[in-house]
């Protein structure tokens, strides 16, 4: 995959770069909207990483400025504005995917390649990378969680757990397990952080005909109500 990063933090620009080059992909960077564009238009790539937070011109500008001029490459965007207000204004701009920071680079990986298959009219993943649970359905290939549909808005830590959980659903996951997996290498938390991200997680389950239950001594699982 022909890859165009774009990101104007240094330190997170350099560390994506070096990663997905590992993981296979050519990566050419940009720092800001207006070298992103140019870049965009001389050696159109594969897919591309955009940040909305650009000097020059904002993410949302070079997506629109790009589309207008019929570059139809697939954008994934990055953002550290978590609302579902951003998502949407970025998914209308011509968005074909969004992350929000911070992310998991498997994740980033998964989504990048979910947008190449689709692009290219590589084959769907079959059936079963498609979960379904009650009003939920969750795809596999990209990590999104759908409820009635529509992309459940989640934060990292409140995907990484419901992945977990969604692994083996009807089944109990240990709460030092969700904690190792939420809270990767934290050693200033408490482990009754979980339940904080099970509150939350609750609330947005509710109405979606799947129940997240609490089994004292034994964790937490998924089922669908009855």
């Amino acid at each position: 995959m022909r890859l165009l990063l774009v990101e104007d933090d240094p330190a997170m620009r350099a560390t994506l770069q070096r990663t997905l080059a590992r993981r296979g992909m050519q990566v050419r960077t940009a720092a800001d909207g207006p070298s992103a564009l140019l870049e965009w238009q001389t050696d159109q790539p594969d897919a591309i990483v955009l940040d909305l937070s650009l000097p020059g011109m904002d993410g949302l500008q070079v997506l629109q400025a790009a589309r207008q001029q019929g570059l139809r490459t697939p954008v994934l965007i990055l953002t550290a504005r978590g609302t579902v207000g951003d998502r949407v204004l970025g998914l209308n701009a011509g968005a074909d995917d969004y992350l929000a920071k911070p992310f998991d680079l498997d994740e980033l990986e998964a989504r990048l390649r979910a947008l190449l298959r689709r692009s290219t009219g590589l084959s769907s993943p079959p059936a079963d990378e498609a979960q379904v649970l009650g009003a939920l359905r969750y795809d596999k290939d990209n990590g999104v969680l759908y409820a009635w549909g529509q992309p459940l808005d989640l934060t990292p830590r409140e995907r990484a757990l419901m992945q977990a959980l969604l692994a083996r659903p009807g089944h109990a996951v240990a709460k030092e397990r969700l904690f190792a997996l939420v809270f990767p290498g934290a050693t200033e938390v408490q482990y009754e952080a979980v339940e904080v991200v099970v509150y939350r997680l609750r609330k947005k389950l509710a109405g979606t005909g799947v129940a997240l239950m609490t089994l004292r001594g034994l964790g937490y699982l998924l089922k669908a109500e009855d």
